[in-house]
């Protein structure tokens, strides 16, 4: 399903069944525990559809779970297309990620009732719905039959109307990182204050840890890729994701990465320009500018090349930068030895800059940016001329590349 009928539906369809569900809680709350008999909950659900990149953002909340509650099990539910980055971050069992299909309508409903019959039969007793006011997810978090429900909550926005049958309700807070934010959601479980979140948050500092693949992914994708395009040889590899994914406005405009990568093949590098099978057309564009600026240079397209999450962050451990929009892809890199260049606009890098000291994000804090938020559902009001991106100057984005790649060289002459 597009993301304009997924918005639709959780308008439409999802605000009446709020208030229904809130009504039903309501009526039973004085027969049902709101809060865990015990002290201590038995089994714990993550409900984080949408979002691949914010899977990787979440690392410190799930580590804190582990910590505070050993005893729990921990469960997750997900689209089904994000499944395959939380089984590599190796944080739940993988008998315990329930995932949902929202290819359509009919995969969408049967894996729901699926995934809620088996989360009831996994006794789970709190659910932490990392949604940003999605109705979908509320309600799945009181259909797990948990007793303890967290979520982010409205307070008095109006329009952001989810019900009232989230019983641990907490702000959400534009101004802190995301991260964080996930930490407080998961404190909020055994909270008392009022609201759930009068703590400090202390994020731990650390980069995520790198992802431990298969051994021959690297060297099979060195493999192809000598075989594929000999050109490669011998020069440093930068990787570039030019699409803006389900949402273009977040792309820097096409004419600014021609500009960067004409500089970097100019430096004696070879460019590939990595995304969906989707994206090839923006791919093929990009590669004939760089070939028809600088004949002869090595610039290649790898959009659909990796078959798998597993290889794309394989492909990171070749290469030797990446420069990217927002997206899942700078998320990744995290999870990787590669540097990374980030560019915001339509949101920020104070909510989602990646966990690492390896990346650079790049911003110039227009006074409509960000436009994509929790309170429009990503949404943007703007008219598509994303001036935010338009003036970062490819020129600044090179400098930094040249010396990022110039640290890479640095660390690889160390090491040897």
């Amino acid at each position: 399903m597009n993301i304009d009928l997924q918005r639709w539906i959780d308008r439409w369809v999802g605000i009446p069944l709020c208030a229904a569900v809130s009504l039903v809680d309501a009526v039973i709350r004085p027969f049902r525990p709101s809060g865990l008999a015990d002290k201590a909950p038995r089994a714990i659900v993550i409900i984080l559809l949408s979002e691949m990149g914010s899977l990787v953002l979440a690392h410190d909340m799930f580590t804190r779970l582990k910590t505070r509650y050993p005893d729990a099990e921990l469960h997750a539910l997900l689209f089904d297309k994000n499944r395959e980055i939380l089984d590599l971050m190796q944080l739940i069992k993988p008998e315990n990620v329930h995932t949902v299909d929202d290819k359509s309508l009919k995969g969408l409903f049967s894996s729901l009732w699926k995934a809620i019959k088996d989360l009831r039969h996994a006794n789970v007793d709190v659910a932490i719905d990392c949604e940003l006011f999605s109705r979908i997810s509320s309600l799945l978090s009181f259909a797990s039959g948990a007793s303890v429900r967290v979520g982010f909550h409205r307070h008095t926005q109006e329009g952001l109307y989810r019900g009232s049958h989230i019983n641990r309700p907490v702000p959400y807070n534009p101004y802190q990182h995301i991260s964080a934010q996930f930490l407080t959601l998961a404190r909020a479980i055994d909270s008392t204050a009022v609201p759930k979140s009068k703590q400090a948050i202390t994020l731990s500092g650390k980069p995520p840890p790198h992802v431990q693949l298969d051994p021959a992914l690297k060297p099979d994708i060195e493999r192809r890729l000598a075989n594929d395009f000999p050109a490669l040889a011998g020069k440093p590899l930068v990787l570039v994701y030019p699409g803006g994914g389900i949402l273009p406005i977040r792309a820097w405009p096409l004419a600014s990465y021609t500009a960067l990568c004409e500089g970097l093949v100019a430096d004696g590098c070879a460019v590939a320009v990595i995304g969906l099978k989707d994206d090839r057309a923006l791919a093929q564009q990009l590669v004939a500018n760089i070939q028809a600026a600088a004949p002869g240079s090595t610039a290649i397209d790898l959009t659909g090349y990796t078959r798998s999450i597993a290889e794309l962050l394989a492909l990171f451990h070749v290469a030797k930068l990446l420069v990217t929009n927002d997206g899942g892809p700078g998320q990744f890199a995290a999870l990787t030895p590669i540097w990374t260049l980030m560019l915001f606009g339509p949101e920020t890098p104070g909510l989602y800059a990646p966990l690492t000291p390896r990346c650079h994000s790049f911003y110039s804090s227009y006074p409509c940016s960000p436009c994509l938020t929790a309170y429009n559902h990503r949404s943007s009001y703007c008219d598509g001329d994303n001036q935010c991106l338009k003036v970062i100057a490819p020129g600044a984005v090179l400098e930094k590349a040249r010396e990022y790649l110039k640290h890479d060289g640095a660390e690889k002459a160390i090491a040897a």
